[in-house]
C-alpha cells in the first residue's frame, strides 16, 4: 500500500477538503481501492480472488436477510470525517434512501461495515478503520480476517463507544458467528477462503 503526502496550498479551505480534494483527483489503476485513512490518501492494489469470493458469500448471505430499504454495498466510500477517514469497505449495509440524497454517504448511516484484511492492508483494517467506525458510530463492524496469526479469525464489534468498539463475538474459520438484530443470521465461516 502506498500513500500520497497531502499538503494544501494556499488557498485551501481546510486540511480535511484539500485531503478529499486529492482523493477526488487521484488517478489510480482500476481496481485499486483509494481511500483516505487518518488524513492520508492511501492507495491498495485490486483485492484478490479469494478475497471477492468471502465478500460475496457474506454478500449472498446478507441479502437473505436485509429489508428492500436496504442496499448492501462492495464500493460505497463512507465518511467518517472526525476520523480524518473516507472508507470503502469490502460490504456495507447502508440504507437506499442515503444514496439519493446526492451527498457522501456518512459512516453512521451504516447499519453494519464488513472488512476483509489482505497482508497490504491487515493494520489498517484492525486497528485505524475499526477506531474510525467505532468513533463515526457504525453499530456493527465485522472483521474478517485470514491473516491472524495465522489462525484465520471473524470477529464481530458492536456497541461503539468514544472510538471503541466491544467484541461481541469472535470465532476461528471453520465456527459460526451470529450477527445479531437488525439481521439475525448465522455466519457459518467454514466456507470462506482460508488465504487472500
Amino acid at each position: 500500500m502506498s500513500a500520497l503526502a497531502v499538503e494544501p496550498g494556499p488557498s485551501a479551505g481546510s486540511d480535511w477538503d484539500a485531503t478529499v480534494r486529492v482523493w477526488e483527483e487521484t488517478d489510480a489503476p482500476e481496481g485499486c481501492k483509494v481511500e483516505i485513512i487518518e488524513g492520508i490518501v492511501t492507495l491498495a492494489p485490486p483485492p484478490s480472488e479469494e478475497h471477492n469470493d468471502a465478500a460475496e458469500l457474506v454478500q449472498r448471505l446478507l441479502y437473505s436477510v436485509v429489508t428492500d430499504d436496504y442496499g448492501i454495498y462492495q464500493t460505497l466510500g463512507l465518511v467518517a470525517a472526525d476520523a480524518k477517514g473516507l472508507y470503502i469497505p469490502d460490504l456495507c449495509v447502508v440504507p437506499r434512501a442515503a444514496l439519493r440524497e446526492r451527498r457522501r454517504v456518512q459512516a453512521a448511516e451504516a447499519e453494519l461495515v464488513v472488512e476483509i484484511t489482505s497482508p497490504s492492508n491487515a493494520n489498517h483494517d484492525r486497528v485505524k478503520k475499526a477506531h474510525g467506525y467505532a468513533k463515526a458510530g457504525v453499530p456493527l463492524y465485522l472483521l474478517l480476517d485470514p491473516w491472524h496469526s495465522g489462525r484465520p479469525t471473524a470477529t464481530l464489534y458492536g456497541e461503539p463507544a468514544n472510538g471503541t468498539y466491544r467484541v461481541l463475538a469472535s470465532v476461528e474459520y471453520g465456527e459460526e458467528l451470529r450477527l445479531p438484530a437488525p439481521f439475525d443470521v448465522t455466519l457459518d465461516t467454514n466456507g470462506l477462503p482460508l488465504n487472500d
